[in-house]
């Protein structure tokens, strides 16, 4: 007899088990949603932002801004984004593969590498591969604060209009659906003309 009351309490936790899971999964679905309808939400902005950069950079004013203009510094700056946990799949991983390619054709061509972390993963990385981190920003969350990335990414910058750094480039990964992410290394300075 007890040998069917212990199986009776076996599957009332596993059935217990089941459910929390499925409550787990819930949220993390809702979570996932929300996510994705922030990124659609911003897409349209940022596509914007580059058109505007882009006819301006074509523009010939009398006055020529610090980020178009080119120099011959030998120092590369990369803002890495990635996320603050793992458990997210090749998310951090591709981005941060192609990082490396990118550090690579830099340190192959005489130049120095200057980085900014946006993310723990990124910085954990950049730090493992011996690249110099002049600012970062951590533990922002899922709704990242713009006052709170400012400050680390203007360091970037504020070298670039110098003449310290001669391009700028954006890590981060291209959420295309739960299945599949693009990570994207695209140049931010100097700017140029969208091809």
């Amino acid at each position: 007899m007890a040998a069917g009351k212990e199986i009776r309490g076996k599957i009332k936790s596993v059935e217990n088990t089941r459910k929390i899971t499925k409550a787990m999964e819930m949220v993390a679905a809702s979570k996932m949603r929300k996510a994705q309808e922030r990124m659609r939400a911003a897409r349209p902005y940022s596509d914007k932002i580059r058109d505007i950069a882009a006819n301006l950079s074509q523009a010939h004013p009398d006055y020529t801004h610090a980020f178009m203009q080119t120099n011959e510094s030998k120092v590369v700056g990369f803002i890495v984004v990635s996320t603050d946990k793992g458990l997210c799949g090749g998310m951090n991983t591709n981005v941060l593969r192609a990082v490396t390619g990118k550090l690579k054709e830099a340190q192959a061509a005489g130049q120095t590498v200057q980085a900014v972390a946006i993310g723990n993963k990124g910085l954990g990385f950049l730090n493992r591969v011996g690249a110099q981190v002049v600012s970062h920003a951590t533990q922002l969350g899922d709704k990242a604060h713009l006052e709170k990335l400012i400050g680390p990414v203007k360091v970037l910058l504020d070298a670039y209009s110098r003449g310290e750094v001669n391009a700028v480039y954006l890590c981060y990964t291209k959420f295309v659906n739960t299945m599949r992410q693009e990570p994207v290394i695209e140049q931010l300075l100097p700017l140029a003309p969208l091809s």
